[in-house]
Formats: structure tokens, sequence, C-alpha cells
């Protein structure tokens, strides 16, 4: 009887220990499966993001990502974005999630995006870490220059799979700039001050991707600095007297009355550029290191160099 016992008990742990082995084997393979499905890329902020091999599901935190994702015809991939995201006019209707520097994660998670996409010098490392900690992978782009740009837009084609796309906007864009680019040939650079904020007296500094903009536009920042905002002595701005101030904003009717105003002020009545009324107004396009950069590159030029850009009979 012990004998039987004892059989029928080594059997018993036979079948157990084969099932443990097949729910082993079924797991193993299941974790395989799952890494299979993901693939690693190297963003530009030089981390390492796991991403699944079709992104169907994107979020996007900054409004310069938001037109590149449309620009890619990616919209319909677009689950949210933020209060700022209003270019094309379609991204406003877009599911909100707060604003870039504190975005409402449980938004963000309840969205279930395959990735976030973020812009190192606009959005919070502490965001990206938070995403992490909710296992939402995060890709950051980290343009400087607007070749830098279009290079940083196809490259993020290629991380959504949008590679035809990426391609032929980076060459449309390329070929515009070189177009520009040949038109200022010989051109003196026209010193100008970019004025970010007036009180206090904010402009932008020669690591910017803006600063590149005036480059390609054919001007050059008198603004001599390290920080990319940095606060400028308006006695400094009227000893260097740039020939022009350039402003960015969508409402020009706006700046005007402010320059009105300011030309009233002690210090500002001082500058040329005040007095002759030389001021350059360009789209928000120029914030926003985007599909619409060359766009803000063309419309400077043209007010800064018309002679340039004058039809020739």
């Amino acid at each position: 009887m012990d004998n039987v016992t004892s059989g029928f008990g080594r059997a018993k742990l036979g079948i157990l220990l084969a099932l443990f082995a097949l729910v082993q084997t079924s797991f193993a393979r299941a974790q395989n499966a799952g890494a299979a499905a993901l693939r690693e890329v190297t963003d530009e902020a030089g981390r390492t993001v796991k991403l699944p091999q079709q992104i169907r599901r994107i979020v996007s935190l900054a409004p310069s990502l938001t037109e590149t994702v449309y620009a890619l015809g990616l919209q319909d991939k677009l689950v949210g974005d933020t209060e700022y995201c209003d270019y094309p006019p379609d991204a406003a209707k877009k599911h909100k999630v707060g604003g870039a520097i504190n975005p409402n994660m449980e938004e963000i998670a309840a969205l279930k995006p395959d990735v976030v996409l973020v812009v190192k010098s606009l959005n919070r490392l502490e965001t990206v870490r938070g995403l992490e900690q909710i296992g939402i992978p995060a890709y950051s782009a980290d343009p400087h220059t607007v070749v830098g740009v279009i290079a940083s837009m196809k490259r993020l084609a290629e991380v959504l799979g949008a590679e035809d796309a990426g391609g032929a906007l980076d060459t449309k864009l390329r070929e515009r700039l070189a177009a520009i680019h040949a038109k200022l040939n010989g051109v003196a650079p026209t010193p100008v001050l970019f004025v970010v904020w007036t009180e206090p007296l904010m402009s932008i500094g020669r690591k910017t991707f803006i600063a590149d903009v005036l480059e390609g536009a054919g001007a050059t920042s008198v603004v001599d600095s390290k920080q990319d905002w940095p606060q400028f002595s308006l006695e400094e701005a009227v000893r260097l007297q740039p020939e022009y101030l350039v402003f960015a904003s969508s409402h020009s009717e706006t700046v005007h009355n402010d320059v009105e105003a300011l030309a009233l002020k002690p210090g500002w009545s001082a500058l040329h550029a005040i007095k002759n009324r030389k001021i350059a107004i360009v789209g928000d396009a120029i914030n926003r290191p985007g599909p619409r950069i060359v766009d803000a590159v063309e419309e400077l030029a043209r007010q800064l160099h018309p002679e340039a850009f004058a039809e020739k009979n």
C-alpha cells in the first residue's frame, strides 16, 4: 500500500513539476514577446527611450511639436496637447492636458499615450521623470539652430513611423532656406535688438535658435550673451544703436501701439530705431522651433532687406 501511495505521490509531483515548467515557458515567451514589441531609440537629450514598434497614440507638450505632428500628417494619432497648442487651428480642439511647465499627469495617463513629446528647453526634467515613473515614455527634442530644427523634425518623423513625410518636409524646408540664403548672398548683416520683453528689457542669447533665425534672415543681434534669455541694459542698447528693433507677435497693431508708447519714455526715445520707426514684426512662428521656422526667416529677411526680394524685370 505504501508503495502504491508513494508511486501516486511521485506521479502527482511529476505532473506538478511539468505544469510549473509549462507555466515558466509560457511566461518567458510572453516576456520575450513583450520585449520584441518594444524598440530603443535615443532622443536628442541623449536618453534611451523604449517605444512600441508602432506609435498609435501621441501626447505633445510643446506647440512646436504639435505643429510638427500635423506637418507629418499624424494629427489623427495626436490624442492630447497643451493649452498653448493653437496652430494649426485644429490643434486647439485636441484634449488639453494643461500647460507645458506643469501638465496634468493624471490627464496624460488617462489618454494612454505610446509616447509623450517634449522639448528640452521648454519642458521640465521633473515632467519627464514623472512620466517615466508611471511607465509612459517621453521623447525629447533639443534643436538650437534653424538647420537643427529641420533635422530634429526629420528624426522625430522616423521615430513616429512617418519617414516619407519627414523626408519630404526636410527637402522642402532645406530648399526654401537655400533660396533665401541665395537672395541674401553678399548682403551686409543688419544690427538688430530682438525684444522679448520691454520692462525689464529682455533679449535672446547667442546660442538660441532665434539668434540663428536672425542670422539666416541677414541680421545680427547686438546682444552678446551666453544666457538664453538675458536681461539687457537700455543704456547699453542706446550705446550700440541697433538699426532695427525686432518683435515677435501675431498682433502687429498692438506692437506698433507699444512702440509709440516707448517713444515717449526716457532712454527708449534715444534709440535711433525708435526715432526712425525701424521696427520689424515677425509672427509667433519665430518662437516655435517647428515647421514654420523657415517662414519666420523669410518674413524677417523681407522686412530687413526688401531690395533682395524685389522682383527683377
